[in-house]
């Protein structure tokens, strides 16, 4: 007997719902889906999808510095989506270079720090390089850091962490009774940030799809119906409103 997990729907807002988010997350994981069931929908192909959710990306990340949200990591592209489709792929590794060639400025400006998480090595050379820029012009950011996974899978990164720390203790450098969970952590992707506090997934999916599996131990999840192309700066108060009732007690009473 299989279990579905609450998916959060809409619900009728407060006014000034920025005066009820006491209780901000302090880093925001989202994974974006959706974008192909958009452009079905409207008789579109996948790559509209893909496009409109670049224009979402920004919505979202404008949201977040506004609620001064530290971090935000977005499933960008995983190990797995090299499955799909040759043009599919190559349309999608287009959108990073799009997305910051015109929003690199609006980014330093609101004092953004850009960050990949992810084997960047088989991207093509004109996604890297955008990327590269990116983190380079923004490394003295301070604000919100934005991390984009791409060809991220978090299996491999726990088995490369695993790696790591086994060459370690074979070469002397570190004794078994070191590791502790705090030691994975730092040999991890995600080590410049603290774990997501809330995990977002759109488009009604309710799984993980190999994305953080060692960080999200005790994040808060939220599912919503709503595609990526569809989640708005309203979707993502909704979001971080249901995060207010939330009590989180990392296994305690």
């Amino acid at each position: 007997m299989s279990i579905r997990l609450p998916i959060f729907r809409k619900r009728k807002q407060k006014e000034n719902d920025q005066s009820t988010l006491t209780n901000i997350p302090r880093h925001v994981a989202i994974i974006m889906d959706g974008n192909g069931r958009w452009a079905k929908r409207r008789g579109l192909p996948r790559a509209a999808g893909h496009k409109e959710g670049m224009e979402t990306v920004k919505k979202v990340v404008r949201q977040a510095v506004e609620y001064n949200i530290e971090a935000l990591t977005l499933y960008a592209f995983s190990t797995e989506n090299w499955k799909r489709p040759k043009t599919e792929v190559e349309f999608i590794m287009k959108l990073p270079g799009e997305f910051l060639h015109t929003y690199l400025p609006e980014l330093i400006d609101n004092n953004v720090q850009v960050r990949t998480i992810g084997d960047l090595t088989p991207l093509p050379e004109h996604t890297k390089e955008a990327i590269h820029k990116a983190i380079e012009q923004t490394s003295t950011n301070t604000g919100l850091v934005l991390n984009f996974a791409l060809n991220y899978g978090s299996r491999a990164e726990i088995t490369g962490a695993v790696n790591q720390i086994v060459k370690e203790v074979a070469d002397g450098q570190l004794s078994p009774n070191e590791i502790t969970e705090d030691y994975i952590s730092a040999r991890l992707y995600t080590s410049h940030v603290r774990d997501p506090d809330l995990l977002i997934r759109t488009s009604g999916e309710v799984r993980i799809s190999n994305f953080l599996l060692w960080q999200i131990a005790y994040s808060e999840f939220y599912f919503t119906d709503v595609f990526w192309p569809d989640f708005d700066e309203e979707q993502f108060k909704l979001a971080l409103l249901e995060y207010q009732n939330r009590k989180r007690r990392y296994g305690g009473i």
